[in-house]
């Protein structure tokens, strides 16, 4: 496969497209098969396409990237690892334990965390009560 930046001679837009082979392109402009999705023209002419070359600098970009990403997975691990010991695990009960928690002034030594859907946060915000949602990770998933 191979990519080409065309051209309407007749528009001037450009825009791109694959095919098979260069021998493709030119077996399918020859048959006047390929025209401007805009004017509906056939001068379509392809130009020339810079490669693509992977330089010194995006390289470096790629490899900050990754590891920025390493250090808001640990960060965020870090958080997960102190929620576990301060506070009580109430799985899918979240938005009950919260209401009950909220409305009866039900005391508990820890706060809570679980699983709670989007609609679930936003009535028991609704409802004065508050709540954080945090990017949660399986551990078998690390």
């Amino acid at each position: 496969m191979i990519k080409y930046q065309l051209t309407c001679n007749d528009c001037n837009l450009v825009f791109d497209s694959w095919f098979a082979s260069s021998k493709e392109f030119e077996r399918l402009k020859k048959k006047r098969l390929l025209n401007c999705h805009k004017c509906n023209s056939l001068q379509i002419e392809k130009s020339l396409m810079r490669p693509n070359v992977l330089n010194r600098d995006k390289a470096q970009q790629e490899f900050l990237s990754k590891k920025n990403n390493l250090s808001i997975k640990k960060t965020i691990k870090e958080y997960q690892n102190f929620i576990k010991k301060n506070f009580d695990y109430v799985g899918s009960n979240f938005a009950y334990e919260a209401r009950s928690i909220h409305y009866n002034k039900r005391k508990r030594n820890k706060g809570i965390f679980g699983k709670a859907s989007k609609k679930d946060i936003t009535e028991l915000k609704e409802e004065g009560i508050e709540t954080q949602s945090i990017p949660w990770f399986d551990d078998k998933n690390n």
